[in-house]
């Protein structure tokens, strides 16, 4: 019998459960996947908005700006990358510009203060940002706008929340949910478990786990983002995140670095059927690559190194879900698009305000630990790694990134389970590189195989069985070469 069970370990459901954890309750997470942060949590641009992007008098308007103000906090407890960059919202044209004086008023109305924001014009936007290109004739500046690691976020926030007592069950898949007087069984794919409170925070799914108890009076459906990954040699040519202004037909292509320091693009926005397809277009990427161009006219296609796409849950109600439903004891937590990562961690109290509402007895634990140590650790141009060195701390496993052995003992140390490269590449950053796993997929493998006495052949890169269709960079840069001529 758990007190709480948490349907879904993306960031909300683990944001939940980490600030669960805090108290002395009985909590489970639940999740289909083998690891954490395997849906749209993986797979999105990693920023962390200023509260101007949600309008006042929604949901997300009251939590985008109580989320962001939470970052800097977590970042020194859970240590997963996250940088204050600012951020400009450009604008080409004076329907632009009059844009920017509604996103203006909107960001003092959701609590924006008159020194975070400013509006900027012709050399002071190339102050900022000197490769800006020249169509850009004003730019909304939000001092308060970030980027992080949305994957490595996740990964920290259930990493944490299972330290501190949450039993985190993965390859749970939630198949049904009965509610028995006071109580709801829950059918797993691995077990049957009771619990008092059920919070849904199953993301694509959730309006399906919601029909489970007949409260689905919303949908969720896909809306799939694509997006460029370019090498290092790149990032030079942004400081902040960039935006366009949005108008009717699109919000704008973004571009920015990640938190490991690539330049990165996108995405697009397009409503499909299918809610596992996160496969990637030529249509697309050209489109992505040409609007990117308006902002930043001078990245080199040459230095692609992938393109993937994530799914943002839509729902039709058009804001965050976030409420106790019909069934008393049954929260949603749903239809959390962008900006969601931003207001995950005021999701998370938000939703703990609701369950002491509906009854929950919330005693704080004596024992709380907050700190969670880094995995992937920073390394400057003196590291002096080496190839099969029988230091872990300098054996070099991934080449291109300086991920060592020690880094990887490191993860799979940890109290998530570990089964795939790819949730090594989700904590180290290794596979990611220059080589685009070339050289170190094998020697993850050995190293995983020799760990987790597993027959090196039977190691797999992902445990999907669906293989999204990705361009081949190699291809695609040829493609657009020809394009351009």
């Amino acid at each position: 019998m758990y007190d709480i069970s948490i349907i879904g370990a993306g960031v909300v459901g683990s944001a939940i459960a980490r600030e669960l954890a805090k108290y002395d309750l009985k909590v489970a997470l639940l999740e289909k996947e083998s690891d954490v942060a395997t849906g749209a949590s993986k797979a999105n641009t990693g920023i962390v908005h200023g509260g101007y992007v949600a309008k006042e008098g929604t949901v997300k308007g009251e939590l985008c700006i109580k989320g962001n103000s939470m970052y800097e906090k977590l970042e020194s407890e859970l240590n997963f990358g996250y940088q204050n960059t600012g951020g400009l919202v450009l604008a080409f044209d004076d329907d632009d510009e009059k844009t920017l004086e509604k996103i203006y008023e909107n960001a003092l109305k959701v609590g924006q203060s008159e020194s975070e924001i400013e509006i900027l014009y012709g050399d002071q936007i190339k102050e900022v940002e000197p490769h800006v290109g020249e169509g850009a004739q004003a730019a909304f500046y939000c001092k308060t706008i970030g980027v992080t690691s949305p994957y490595e976020f996740t990964i920290a926030l259930a990493e944490n929340a299972v330290d501190n007592g949450v039993d985190l069950k993965l390859e749970s898949e939630v198949l049904a949910i009965e509610k028995k007087d006071n109580t709801f069984e829950i059918k797993t794919a691995q077990e049957k478990i009771e619990s008092r409170f059920v919070i849904n925070a199953a993301g694509i799914y959730a309006d399906k786990i919601a029909a489970m108890l007949n409260t689905d009076d919303f949908e969720i459906y896909p809306m799939r983002g694509e997006y460029v990954v370019f090498s290092k040699s790149q990032s030079h040519l942004v400081n902040s995140v960039i935006f366009q202004a949005p108008n009717p037909k699109t919000k704008g292509v973004v571009a920015t670095t990640t938190t490991h320091g690539n330049f990165m693009i996108g995405p697009n926005a397009e409503e499909i059927d299918k809610k596992y397809d996160v496969s990637t277009t030529f249509k697309e990427i050209k489109y992505i690559i040409e609007q990117a161009r308006k902002s930043i006219p001078d990245f080199d296609t040459n230095r692609m190194l992938k393109t993937f796409a994530g799914l943002r849950p839509k729902s039709t109600r058009g804001d965050f879900i976030i409420e106790e439903s019909s069934v008393k004891g049954f929260i949603q937590a749903a239809g959390i698009d962008s900006p969601g990562l931003t207001s995950s961690p005021a999701i998370a109290k938000k939703v703990v305000n609701i369950l002491a509402e509906s009854g929950v007895k919330l005693e704080p634990k004596k024992d709380f630990k907050p700190e969670r140590p880094a995995i992937a650790i920073d390394k400057d141009e003196n590291f002096a790694g080496e190839i099969d060195h029988q230091d872990p701390t300098k054996n070099i496993i991934c080449r291109c990134e300086k991920v060592t052995e020690a880094e990887i003992l490191d993860a799979l140390s940890r109290s998530i389970p570990i089964k795939t490269t790819d949730a090594i590449k989700r904590r180290t950053w290794a596979k990611t590189g220059e080589c685009q796993a070339n050289f170190c997929s094998s020697r993850i493998k050995d190293l995983l195989s020799r760990e987790l006495d597993i027959p090196v052949d039977e190691i797999k890169d992902r445990d999907e069985d669906y293989v999204p269709e990705r361009l081949n960079v190699y291809k695609l840069k040829k493609k657009l070469a020809k394009v351009e001529e």
